[in-house]
C-alpha cells in the first residue's frame, strides 16, 4: 500500500473561532463545512477542524487552553519579521524569531485562539 498524507484534524471546541482565524491570518480556503466541523486546505495538505464531544468538554472552562503535541507548519512568503510584525499587532501571542546552525529557515510560533502552536517558516 502507497499512502499519501492527505488532511490533519484537529479536535477543537469552536470551529468557527478557529475557521475565522486561519482563513483570515493564513488565508486558507474552505472546502467544505457544516455544524461540527470545517475543511480547509492548506495547500498540500488539508486541515479539518472538528467540534469535540460534549463528554470531552465536562468542567473546562470557556478560557482553557488545550494542550496537543502538534504544530502546524507554513511556508510564508513575506519576511518572517514582518509576519511576526503583523500578527503582533492582530494581538496573536507570537514567539521570539529563531534559527538553527546549517538551516536555510527563520521560524516563528504563535498561538492559535485555543493554544494551538503554528510555526511561521521563512527562506533565510
Amino acid at each position: 500500500m502507497d499512502a499519501r498524507l492527505n488532511t490533519i484534524m484537529f479536535y477543537v471546541r469552536d470551529i468557527k473561532v478557529l475557521r475565522d482565524f486561519y482563513v483570515k491570518n493564513f488565508n486558507l480556503k474552505i472546502i467544505d463545512e457544516d455544524d461540527i466541523w470545517v475543511l480547509l486546505n492548506g495547500g498540500n495538505i488539508n486541515i479539518a477542524f472538528h467540534k469535540i464531544g460534549k463528554k470531552y468538554l465536562g468542567g473546562v472552562s470557556k478560557d482553557h487552553k488545550f494542550d496537543n503535541n502538534v504544530k502546524i507548519i507554513f511556508d510564508i512568503d513575506i519576511s518572517i519579521e514582518t509576519a511576526r510584525d503583523e500578527f503582533m499587532q492582530r494581538n496573536i501571542q507570537m514567539r521570539e524569531i529563531k534559527t538553527f546552525e546549517n538551516y536555510d529557515y527563520w521560524l516563528c510560533d504563535g498561538i492559535d485562539p485555543e493554544g494551538n502552536v503554528f510555526q511561521l517558516k521563512s527562506k533565510k
